[in-house]
C-alpha cells in the first residue's frame, strides 16, 4: 500500500498521470485518485508552490476543532444552499487568488484539447484560507475555473468549504450510483485538518473531483453541480443588488455570468436571463447606459420569439428607455413592448428589472 501511494505521489510531483502509465481507459479518464489516505505524503504540498496560498502555521495548533462537519455528519441539511454565505463572504476579488496559472494546467489544457470532451474544464485551488468564525473554525478554498478562451483571461472563481464539496458528493450519489462509483472523494478526518498537507492534498483532491465530474456528460449536466459553481454567487450579488452595493454585486453578477458561459446551460435561459438583469440594473445604477444597454440586447436574443417569459417586458422597457437615452433606434422594442400590452399579457407600465430581481427566489 505504501510502495503504491509512493508511486502515485512521485508521478503527482513529476506532473505526470499515473494512468497514462498504467495504461487502460478507465486510468486514462480518471488519473489520479482523489482519496486521501494517510499523513505520510510528505511534501505534497510543493506540487502547488507558487500557487497555493495558506494561511500562518499558527492555525494547526487548533487542529481539533473543526467546525465543518468534517469530524461527524454534516450539520447542514442538504439544499440548504449554504455553500459559503453562512461561512461569513470571501475575499474581495483583488484578493481572491490572483496567482497566474500554473503551466502544469497550461499545458494539461493543449493536450486535452482535442478529446471527446467537448468543452473541458480545468480547477486550481489558488488560495485556502483558514477562517474563525467563533464557535466555527474551517477552511475556505477558493478555486479558479479555467475553460476555452485566451490565455491570459482572468478565470471565474468560487470559494467553498469541504461541507460544500462534501454535500455535492453526497446528492450526486443518491441520483448517479453508477457513474458516481468511479469517483473518489476525500474522506472526513477527525485530526490535522488544518496542517499545511492536509489542506494541500485536500486541494489537489477537490481539482481532480470536480475534474473528473466534468469528464462524465451525465454528471456535467446534473442540476446539483449547476446549483454549486453558480447558486451561491446569484444569491450574494442578489442580496447586495438589493442593498444598493453595486459595485460589488456587478464583480459577482460577472463571475457568475462567465460561470455559465464555461459550464453551459442545460436546464434553461432562467438563470442567465436573470444575470443579465443583475448586470444591467448594476451598469445603469454605476452610470453606464452602454453597457446595461447591451446586456439588455443579449437577453432578447436570448428570449427570441417563444412565448411571454415574465423578464421579457421589463428588458424590452429597459431597453426602449435606454436607447432613448443613448439616442439609438428603440422602434423595433418599443413594437413588441406595445403588442404585449395591447394583448393583455404585461401591464402598463411594465415592472422594472430591478423590482423583479428583487421579488426572485433563487432556489
Amino acid at each position: 500500500m505504501a510502495s503504491r501511494l509512493l508511486h502515485r505521489l512521485r508521478h503527482a510531483l513529476a506532473g505526470d498521470s499515473p494512468g497514462e502509465a498504467a495504461g487502460g481507459p478507465e486510468a486514462e479518464q480518471f488519473p489520479e485518485s482523489s482519496e486521501l489516505e494517510d499523513d505520510d505524503a510528505e511534501g505534497l504540498s510543493s506540487r502547488l508552490s507558487g500557487t497555493l496560498s495558506f494561511t500562518s502555521a499558527e492555525d494547526e495548533e487548533d487542529d481539533d476543532d473543526e467546525d465543518d462537519g468534517e469530524a461527524g455528519p454534516d450539520p447542514l441539511p442538504a439544499g440548504d444552499g449554504a455553500s459559503g454565505e453562512d461561512a461569513g463572504d470571501p475575499p474581495p476579488d483583488g484578493q481572491r487568488g490572483s496567482q497566474p496559472l500554473t503551466r502544469q494546467l497550461q499545458d494539461f489544457w493543449k493536450k486535452s484539447r482535442n478529446t471527446l470532451v467537448p468543452q473541458r474544464l480545468l480547477f486550481e485551488v489558488t488560495s485556502a484560507n483558514v477562517v474563525k468564525d467563533p464557535p466555527s473554525k474551517y477552511v475556505l478554498y477558493t478555486l479558479a475555473v479555467m475553460g476555452p478562451g485566451p490565455p491570459d483571461r482572468q478565470p471565474a472563481q468560487i470559494s467553498r468549504r469541504y461541507s460544500d464539496f462534501e454535500r455535492l458528493h453526497r446528492n450526486l450519489q443518491r441520483q448517479f450510483r453508477g457513474p458516481m462509483a468511479a469517483i473518489s472523494f476525500p474522506r472526513k478526518r477527525l485530526r490535522r485538518n488544518f496542517t499545511a498537507e492536509t489542506i494541500a492534498r485536500r486541494s489537489r483532491a477537490f481539482e481532480q473531483f470536480l475534474s473528473h465530474l466534468q469528464a462524465v456528460p451525465e454528471l456535467r449536466h446534473a442540476p446539483d453541480l449547476q446549483d454549486f459553481f453558480v447558486l451561491p454567487e446569484l444569491r450574494r450579488a442578489q442580496g447586495l443588488t438589493c442593498t444598493g452595493l453595486y459595485r460589488e454585486a456587478l464583480a459577482l453578477w460577472a463571475n457568475a455570468w462567465q460561470l455559465q458561459t464555461q459550464l453551459g446551460n442545460p436546464s434553461g435561459p432562467d438563470r442567465p436571463l436573470l444575470t443579465l438583469a443583475g448586470l444591467a440594473v448594476c451598469h445603469q445604477e454605476l452610470e453606464d447606459p452602454g453597457e446595461a444597454r447591451a446586456c439588455c440586447e443579449r437577453a432578447l436574443q436570448l428570449l427570441g420569439d417563444k412565448n411571454p417569459h415574465p423578464l421579457l417586458a421589463p428588458f424590452l422597457e429597459a431597453h426602449v428607455r435606454l436607447s432613448w437615452r443613448l439616442g439609438l433606434d428603440k422602434r423595433q422594442s418599443e413594437a413588441r413592448l406595445q403588442a404585449l400590452q395591447e394583448a393583455g399579457l404585461t401591464p402598463t407600465p411594465p415592472p422594472s428589472l430591478k423590482e423583479l430581481l428583487i421579488k426572485e427566489v433563487l432556489d
